[in-house]
């Protein structure tokens, strides 16, 4: 079983996937758009992208206002999270993605990455940022849980 994680976005789509022990994630590709209200060819390839991994589940970054208040966005990303679980038959989790962006960019200034390639990057690394803080909430509860049976 492996996760999926997603960055959505206006005209991309970072993914990232898993690992079979759901201890790490890794970026595997962004899947760029031509219109935004254009999902079918999307949708598709997450499809193969699931396949392709056996991903058993999905975790979807939301975009809300440093504030905590949702905007336009958010309600395009519960559109997007509807249309995911009706297509692939997956559950599909809410993560909260802010300053997901922030720390790929710095990540990547850190990594020595030039500013004008940077763009070419950021989606995949926050899809990796925004599964990677899942998996490790996931982790963090089941090490919780096997420390109260031990109790």
């Amino acid at each position: 079983m492996r996760i999926m994680g997603l960055d959505f976005g206006s005209k991309t789509v970072g993914v990232a996937i898993s690992d079979a022990l759901l201890l790490t994630a890794q970026g595997i590709e962004i899947i760029r758009r031509k219109e935004e209200n254009k999902l079918r060819q999307t949708l598709a390839r997450i499809e193969e992208l699931i396949v392709e991994y056996e991903v058993e589940e999905i975790v979807l970054g939301l975009p809300k206002h440093m504030n905590a208040t949702e905007g336009v966005r958010v309600e395009l990303t519960h559109e997007f999270k509807e249309k995911l679980e009706r297509r692939t038959g997956l559950p599909v989790t809410f993560w909260d993605e802010r300053l997901t962006t922030v720390a790929a960019d710095k990540i990547m200034m850190e990594a020595g990455i030039r500013r004008e390639h940077r763009k070419e990057h950021v989606d995949r690394i926050a899809a990796c940022l925004i599964l990677q803080g899942y998996l490790d909430r996931r982790n963090m509860r089941k090490e919780d849980t096997v420390g109260e049976d031990n109790v």
